[in-house]
This record gives C-alpha cells, sequence and structure tokens, in this order.
C-alpha cells in the first residue's frame, strides 16, 4: 500500500499538470478533439504487485490533460462486458472511500482487462463473452479467431485471478 507522502506527491503532480493543460480549454484553444490518440484507453498506472508505475502515471496524466472538454468521468470499460457486477463494484468501493478494498478488486481486473483489451483486443473480449454466457459471435473480416495457444493463455488470466 502506498503511504500519504506518495499520495500527496501524486496528487500534487496531477493537480499541477491538470492545470497547465486545461488552461486552454479555458481559453477556447483547440477545441476539437482528435480521438487518435486516445485508443488504446487509458491504462492503470499499477502493476499486478500493487507497484505504481510512474511512466504509466505521467503518461496517463499527459493524456487526460489534453482531452478537450471538463466534467469526465469513467471510461470505457470492455471488461465490463464480462464482469460488469464487479467493475461497477469498483466504482462503488472508490466513490465509499473504500480504498484497500478498491486497490485488491482492482489489482483482480488488472490482467482480464489487459487481455480483453490490449493483448487480444475484441476476438479475446467475443471469446471471453462466451465464457461467460454471452454471445460474442465470430470474428468479422479482418479479425481472427484466437488460436488454442492464445485461447490458453487468455484464460489463464481469468482463472489466476480467480474469474473462472
Amino acid at each position: 500500500m502506498l503511504g500519504p507522502k506518495v499520495w500527496s506527491s501524486v496528487r500534487r503532480g496531477l493537480s499541477r499538470a491538470l492545470s497547465r493543460t486545461m488552461g486552454s480549454w479555458a481559453s477556447g484553444e483547440g477545441r476539437k478533439m482528435d480521438i487518435s490518440g486516445i485508443y488504446p484507453p487509458v491504462t492503470t498506472p499499477f502493476t499486478a504487485t500493487a507497484e505504481v508505475d510512474y511512466g504509466k502515471l505521467e503518461e496517463n496524466l499527459h493524456k487526460l490533460g489534453t482531452f478537450p472538454f471538463r466534467g469526465a468521468v469513467g471510461g470505457v470499460c470492455a471488461l465490463a462486458n464480462v464482469l460488469g457486477a464487479q467493475v461497477c463494484q469498483l466504482e462503488r468501493l472508490c466513490l465509499t472511500g473504500q480504498w484497500e478494498d478498491a486497490q485488491k478488486l482492482q489489482h483482480r481486473l488488472i490482467e482480464p482487462n489487459t487481455a480483453v483489451t490490449w493483448r487480444f483486443g475484441i476476438p479475446g473480449l467475443k471469446k471471453t463473452m462466451d465464457w461467460f454466457g454471452y454471445y460474442g459471435g465470430p470474428c468479422r473480416a479482418p479479425l481472427q479467431e484466437l488460436n488454442p495457444a492464445q485461447e490458453e493463455v487468455l484464460r489463464l488470466d481469468f482463472t489466476s485471478n480467480g474469474w473462472l
């Protein structure tokens, strides 16, 4: 668990980064949004071992600070297609200040989320939807179905975190 000094430092850095970049929004500069830099989504700044990856955190702050709008909340959660209740639980834990429980849950969601977004993308998401009793359906061209080795790695990401 991170100590208060580390979080204080992170908060100060976030505040400075947002102040610098949101100033251009308030002045009316850059109101057009180029979404090409938004995907892949902003990644979690935590590793599976609860360490902070400051490089990812800094990258995320830069991305978030360049969004030409205010009031953005939430995210695009592909994982919610298969673990919707758990993603909603993570939000509830954060909103009620239950940070330790939220962190534990987030760490269990990191690998599966990475698997269905970055590592295997839509084919991985479709396969996991099938596993969880939903209809993922076949991939449309040019996407390819996962091969057996990829499917096993994907299954491991979910089983090792207690989801399958």
